[in-house]
């Protein structure tokens, strides 16, 4: 989590995966400090993490960078929260 002291932007993101990328891409985006939390899911997408960013700016350079760059990550869709 952002720790500042600041209010902070948080969403939930959706991630779809290729197949048995699961337990690869939990572990990876919960050694990330900005993921507050992540779940493998049954359904249309395979995962969802809440993650917690300073601005739209960095959650949308966040996502691009750190989740969509992922091996086995096929598509992400960003739900920011609003209260």
């Amino acid at each position: 989590m952002v720790m500042c002291g600041c209010i902070t932007m948080k969403a939930y993101v959706q991630v779809s995966l290729d197949s048995a990328r699961e337990k690869e891409v939990l572990e990876k985006l919960q050694s990330l400090p900005e993921v507050i939390d992540v779940h493998i899911l049954f359904g249309e997408w395979d995962m969802i993490a809440k993650i917690d960013l300073p601005n739209p700016e960095e959650l949308g350079s966040f996502v691009i960078d750190k989740i969509r760059s992922l091996p086995g990550v096929k598509l992400t869709s960003t739900m920011v929260i609003a209260k």
